[in-house]
């Protein structure tokens, strides 16, 4: 059962009735989820579930829903399972024929999503990325090909090294950094992944809860599009405009991934100026032989 991520008001009405009617609260931190229960006037029993003791508590758990209590379990903040304990529990339920109803509700990695600006249709929940730098570059390789759009979450004392990171290995390319999501201080930065670290670096200290997305890796244009691109490019690069305004305008014309276009826009300035070359020499040959 979802909890909020931020705002109190994050909660369902449905959560409110179902935390008040079972018979135990199975949660994270019992101490964080007492105080979100007083303030709901609940008082119904809590039972710690967390990393540490989770095989041992879903046996226990297990043993309770089978003896007819309704059990809801929860986290810290968000919906259970989604990079917080509850799945043994989950499998364990299925496996012995309990019913499990989830709800909806909160959840950081969905809301940061909608929030980015960056294609929805698709995306990978990636979670935390491993701590150290070499098995973090190694999981990012792994992802370096996946078009979907990529969501990470990350610790503040980790968040720039880990930007550092995915900078490195996927590009630099267009992100969104989430920051205290649901909550009166909630910010949304947008831009390359370097504008992101650029504006990390010049805090102080970084602070507050981070979602990251990611876009994913440019996936190949249509044929029409890819052929609109390639004459738009061409007949701005012939009349002389500068490559930045050609970026934009094919961009905001076709729709079509960043880098793909930046490369295109690159080629057709390289070709332009390869072709004014020549036509100089051309010039210059004639000009020669008409004095002679």
């Amino acid at each position: 059962m979802p909890t909020p991520i931020g705002n109190p008001g994050d909660i369902t009405l449905r959560a409110i009735e179902v935390l008040g009617r079972v018979g135990v609260v199975a949660s994270e931190d019992t101490r964080h989820t007492r105080r979100l229960l007083q303030s709901l006037e609940i008082d119904t029993r809590l039972l710690s579930y967390h990393d540490h003791n989770e095989e041992s508590r879903s046996r226990h758990l297990l043993g309770m829903l089978r003896d007819g209590t309704d059990v809801a379990l929860v986290s810290d903040a968000g919906t259970p399972l989604v990079n917080d304990p509850g799945y043994r529990l989950v499998a364990a339920a299925v496996e012995a024929d309990v019913p499990v109803r989830p709800l909806p509700g909160a959840t950081a990695s969905v809301t940061a999503l909608i929030g980015s600006g960056l294609p929805n249709h698709q995306f990978h929940y990636v979670g935390f990325l491993p701590r150290r730098e070499a098995a973090r570059r190694s999981a990012l390789t792994a992802l370096r090909s996946t078009v979907a759009t990529l969501v990470f979450f990350e610790a503040p004392h980790r968040i720039v090294a880990m930007l550092e990171d995915v900078r490195a290995v996927l590009g630099d390319r267009p992100a969104a950094l989430a920051r205290n999501l649901t909550k009166d201080d909630e910010e949304f930065l947008r831009g390359p992944l370097s504008d992101l670290i650029a504006g990390l670096d010049a805090e102080a200290v970084v602070r507050g809860q981070f979602t990251v997305v990611v876009a994913g890796a440019p996936g190949e244009p249509a044929d029409e599009d890819e052929a609109l691109a390639h004459r738009l490019t061409e007949t701005l690069v012939r009349h002389g405009v500068e490559p930045r305004l050609v970026r934009e305008v094919v961009r905001e014309v076709t729709g079509l991934p960043r880098n793909w276009v930046y490369e295109q826009v690159r080629l057709a300035a390289q070709q332009g100026s390869a072709g004014t070359t020549e036509q100089s020499a051309r010039a210059g040959r004639s000009g020669a032989r008409t004095s002679g």
